[in-house]
């Protein structure tokens, strides 16, 4: 990495610390979790999540009307992808709303808001509480395997914002098959005394403010450390 980009990414770095380390509110955790989802999972335009009170579907922290107006849709008919993901506790993946036969009212509402493609995770499964992180496509077939990956690992971390930093073990293994983020935010957490969620929401951020990719991020990360600790 060119000297000046490490730099600013450092710096970066800095700055999300001393933020991370004020936010203890849950909200404003899941605010800056969806917000990143939306800049750095390719094909993602706009995300937000979705909880569910009795027979409704309400929308949290969405990034962009559109969100909070296709949760209401879904209310309103009983039905709809994010109902199906907690439902059936599985991701639901729409390449294409005008072809796809599952939702067709909430897919044609869906194509008159601009949106052409979907990718619902379900966040978790407590009493009747029940959630989704929900991410929104502009473009037909916009979401890929990298969206895949990086969205579960989002909505990992979403998933332990709200259960509680003791259920954080239960996510762990969909870090563990991706090494380098796992030990970049293991290396932010003792840094700067962040909990689980926090260090990958400010890995998260990170990449959205210096535009890299997250995986870079935390190899950047990792390989300073490295050196640093190479130079004792």
């Amino acid at each position: 990495m060119p000297e000046e980009a490490g730099h600013r990414l450092a710096q970066t770095l800095g700055d999300l610390a001393v933020e991370m380390q004020g936010q203890r509110d849950t909200t404003d955790t899941l605010r800056a979790i969806v917000d990143a989802a939306a800049k750095i999972v390719p094909g993602a335009q706009w995300a937000g999540i979705s909880l569910i009170e009795g027979n409704r579907v309400v929308p949290e922290v969405p990034t962009d009307p559109v969100v909070a107006k296709l949760d209401d849709l879904q209310t309103e008919l009983g039905d709809g992808p994010s109902l199906s993901a907690l439902k059936e506790q599985t991701t639901v993946h729409i390449t294409d709303m005008s072809t796809d036969t599952r939702w067709p009212q909430f897919a044609t509402a869906a194509l008159q808001l601009g949106v052409r493609s979907l990718l619902s995770f379900q966040l978790f499964v407590r009493r009747n509480n029940l959630g989704a992180l929900n991410l929104y496509g502009a473009e037909t077939g916009g979401f890929t395997e990298d969206s895949l990956d990086i969205g579960l690992i989002l909505a990992q971390h979403a998933a332990v914002a709200m259960a509680g930093a003791a259920a954080e073990h239960q996510f762990q293994a969909g870090l563990a098959s991706r090494d380098i983020i796992g030990q970049a935010k293991g290396l932010l957490m003792q840094r700067n005394n962040l909990t689980g969620v926090q260090a990958f929401a400010m890995l998260t951020r990170a990449s959205q403010d210096v535009n890299m990719k997250l995986a870079d991020v935390a190899r950047w990360l990792v390989e300073e450390h490295e050196r640093g600790v190479g130079a004792d």
